[in-house]
């Protein structure tokens, strides 16, 4: 499974909080990369650059 090989590396998460905001942002990056975000198509990838930094609250 893919979640499994991508959580494996930081194996420690220190609380369920932790756990389930980084398994969120894995679930959202793979929606992204199969176009499955509304208004967001897959092509796009400056919409694809702001949705993700509108969603995390990353300046750009």
């Amino acid at each position: 499974m893919r979640i499994k090989r991508l959580v494996k590396p930081g194996l420690g998460f220190f609380s369920f909080e932790t756990a389930w905001r980084t398994l969120q942002e894995y679930e959202i990056m793979n929606m992204l990369r199969k176009g499955q975000m509304q208004g967001v198509r897959k092509d796009d990838v400056n919409g694809q650059i702001f949705f993700i930094s509108r969603l995390f609250g990353i300046a750009i």
